[in-house]
C-alpha cells in the first residue's frame, strides 16, 4: 500500500467509523483533541526552553511571559483533562455495564473544554495577558501592565473549561447512580456510598461487611472526580473575583486588591484549589488507572483490593489538607498550618502513593511472565515518574528546604515536570494504547518500531529535562525569571535537548496514530454516529445475547 493511500485510509483499511458507537466516537474526540493540545503545550515548552538559553528575536519578554501563563493551562485543561475525561466517560459505563447517563452532556464536555482552552490561549497570544508571576497575589488584574480585554478573554475561556468540567462531573456520578429505562430500580444511595468509599470506611467497624457495589476503578474515578468538582468551584470563584477586579479597576478606576479580599485568605484558597488538582485528582486518578491497567494487563485480580480502596479514600482526604506546603515561606501564614498541613499531612503522600506503586507492581509480578507490551512499558514508565517526582515534592515540603527550593527551577523541574510529563503522561499513554483497539474496533497499530521510539524518547527526555532544570534550581535559578547573561546555559541546553526528545516522541506518536486510523477515519470521528445507542460497545452485547 502506498504512503498516500495509508495516510488517507489508514493501516490495513484503517478505522471504519460507521461501526463506532456514539460513546466510542466521543471518547476518541476527547483523546484526539487532548493530544493536539499536548502538542501545542510541548511546542510552547520548547520555545521557553530555547528562550532561556538565548532570547529569541521574534519573541519579546512580554510574549515569553504570556506563553508561560497559558502553557500549564493548555497542558492541564486542554490536554490532561481532555484525555482523562474522555477515557473515564467511556470507562464508567463500560465497567458498570450500563448506558451512560447523557450523550449530550458528554459532547458538551469536550466542546466546552476544547473551545474554552482555545479562548484562554488567545488571551496570551493576542493580548499578551501574562500574570503568572502574580497569579496568587496580588490578583492577576493589574490593568497597568495588562489590558483589561486580555483578562476578560482569559476568564471567558476559563468559564468554558469549567462548564465542560461540571458537565463531566455530573455525568459521571449520574451514570453511577441512575436507573436506565427498563431496568430494575438501582440502589442509588448504596452505589454512591460505595463509589465515594463510605462503604469501605464503615466496613472497618462492622463484623458483617457490606459488598462493594462498584468496581475498584470506578471508586478511583469517583473520588478523583470529587476533587475535579471542588477545584472547578474554586477556579470559577477565583475567575469571577478576577473579573470583578478587572472591571472595577479598568472601567471604574477602583483598585480593590488591598481592601476587598484579604491577601492571605485568597492565597490559601488559591493553593487549596490548585492542590485539589496536583495532589488530589492527579494522584487518585493515576492510582486508579494503575490498578485498572494492572488488572487488564495481568488478567488477575488486584492484589490487596481492600487496602487499595482505603488508600484511595485516604488520598482524597489528604488532598483536601496539604495545600500549605506552598505557603511555608509566607511570613503571615500560621505556623500550625505550615507544620501540620505543609509537612505532616503532605508526608502521607509517600504512604498513599507508595502503596499504589507496591500494589500495582505486585499485581503485575504475580502474573509473570508478562509480554512487554506498549501498555506495560508505559505503565512502568509512569510508575517510575511518580517514584521520582513525589519524593522530590516531599523534599521541598520542609520548612528549611522550602525556603531554598520552592521558588526555583527545582520544584517546576524535578517535581512538576517529572510528575506530569513522565508520571501522568506516560500513564495516560498506557491507557491510550490499551483503549486504542477497544475504541477503534480492533484497528491495527501502524508501526511497533515507532511505538518503541515513542517510549524511549519520552522517558529519557522527560526525566532528563526535569533533572537538568532541577540542577539549575539547586544552583539558584529562579522560576519566572529570564537570565540574559547565560548563567545557567549548560543546564538549559541539556534541558532543551531533552525537551526536544519529548517533542519528537509526540510527533512520532501522532504520526503513528494518523497512519493507523487514516485521515478519513480521523474526520469520521467528528461526524454523528449512525448507531443509535448509549452503550459503549454493541458487538459484545450481541455476542452475550
Amino acid at each position: 500500500m502506498s504512503f498516500m493511500k495509508t495516510l488517507m485510509e489508514g493501516n490495513e483499511g484503517g478505522l471504519d467509523t460507521s461501526k463506532m458507537t456514539p460513546m466510542q466516537k466521543i471518547a476518541m474526540r476527547f483523546v484526539v483533541i487532548g493530544l493536539l493540545y499536548y502538542g501545542l503545550a510541548a511546542l510552547e515548552g520548547m520555545i521557553m526552553r530555547m528562550y532561556e538559553i538565548k532570547p529569541l528575536p521574534f519573541i519579546d519578554e512580554t510574549h515569553f511571559f504570556s506563553i508561560m501563563t497559558v502553557h500549564p493551562m493548555v497542558g492541564i485543561f486542554g490536554s490532561s483533562y481532555m484525555i482523562v475525561f474522555g477515557a473515564f466517560l467511556f470507562l464508567t459505563p463500560y465497567l458498570l455495564n450500563k448506558p451512560i447517563y447523557s450523550l449530550k452532556l458528554a459532547n458538551l464536555s469536550w466542546i466546552s473544554i476544547a473551545a474554552g482552552t482555545l479562548i484562554m490561549w488567545t488571551a496570551g497570544f493576542l493580548f499578551s495577558y501574562a500574570p503568572l508571576y502574580t497569579l496568587y497575589w496580588p490578583l492577576p488584574a493589574d490593568t497597568e501592565q495588562f489590558k483589561a480585554i486580555g483578562g476578560i478573554v482569559y476568564i471567558v475561556g476559563v468559564v468554558g473549561i469549567m462548564v465542560g468540567t461540571f458537565a463531566y462531573t455530573y455525568n459521571i456520578f449520574k451514570t453511577i447512580v441512575y436507573t436506565p429505562k427498563g431496568w430494575e430500580k438501582q440502589p442509588s444511595m448504596a452505589l454512591m456510598k460505595s463509589a465515594l468509599g463510605i462503604t469501605g470506611l464503615t466496613n472497618f467497624f462492622k463484623r458483617k461487611k457490606e459488598e462493594h457495589l462498584v468496581p475498584l476503578p470506578i471508586a478511583a474515578i469517583s473520588r478523583g472526580t470529587i476533587d475535579v468538582g471542588l477545584n472547578a468551584v474554586v477556579i470559577s470563584t477565583a475567575g469571577v473575583l478576577i473579573l470583578i477586579y478587572i472591571v472595577g479597576n479598568g472601567l471604574f478606576g477602583m483598585d480593590l486588591k488591598d481592601t476587598w479580599v484579604d491577601a492571605l485568605l485568597y492565597k490559601n484558597i488559591f493553593w487549596w484549589g490548585l492542590d485539589l488538582v496536583a495532589d488530589g485528582l492527579v494522584l487518585v486518578f493515576v492510582a486508579g488507572t494503575w490498578y485498572l491497567l494492572a488488572m487488564l494487563i495481568s488478567g488477575k485480580e488486584l492484589f490487596m483490593q481492600n487496602i487499595a480502596r482505603a488508600a484511595l479514600f485516604l488520598e482524597m482526604v489528604v488532598s483536601w489538607t496539604v495545600w500549605s506546603h506552598h505557603l511555608m515561606s509566607d511570613q503571615g501564614q500560621s505556623n500550625f498550618l505550615k507544620v501540620f498541613s505543609g509537612e505532616m499531612v503532605t508526608a502521607f503522600e509517600l504512604i498513599t502513593q507508595g502503596l499504589a506503586v507496591y500494589i500495582t507492581l505486585v499485581t503485575l509480578y504475580r502474573a509473570k511472565p508478562l509480554k512487554m507490551t506498549n501498555e506495560l512499558k508505559f505503565l512502568l514508565g509512569g510508575i517510575l515518574g511518580f517514584m521520582l517526582a513525589v519524593p522530590a515534592g516531599i523534599i521541598q515540603a520542609d520548612l528549611g528546604m522550602n525556603r531554598v527550593l520552592h521558588n526555583t527551577q527545582w520544584i517546576i523541574g524535578n517535581h512538576v515536570h517529572v510528575a506530569i510529563l513522565v508520571g501522568l503522561t506516560m500513564t495516560l499513554y498506557s491507557a491510550i494504547y490499551v483503549l486504542f483497539p477497544i475504541l477503534t474496533n480492533g484497528t491495527k497499530l501502524y508501526s511497533q518500531k515507532l511505538a518503541n521510539w515513542h517510549f524511549w524518547l519520552h522517558l529519557v527526555g522527560g526525566i532528563g529535562m526535569g533533572a537538568f532544570m532541577g540542577m539549575a534550581g539547586i544552583d539558584g535559578m529562579l522560576r519566572r525569571t529570564i537570565y540574559y547573561n547565560g548563567e545557567y546555559n549548560t543546564y538549559m541546553i541539556l534541558a532543551g535537548i531533552c525537551g526536544m526528545m519529548m517533542f519528537v516522541a509526540f510527533l512520532i506518536l501522532l504520526y503513528n496514530i494518523v497512519m493507523s486510523v487514516g485521515v478519513k477515519g480521523l474526520l469520521g470521528i467528528y461526524q454523528p454516529s449512525t448507531i443509535d445507542t448509549h452503550e459503549c460497545l454493541v458487538e459484545e452485547k450481541k455476542e452475550e445475547a
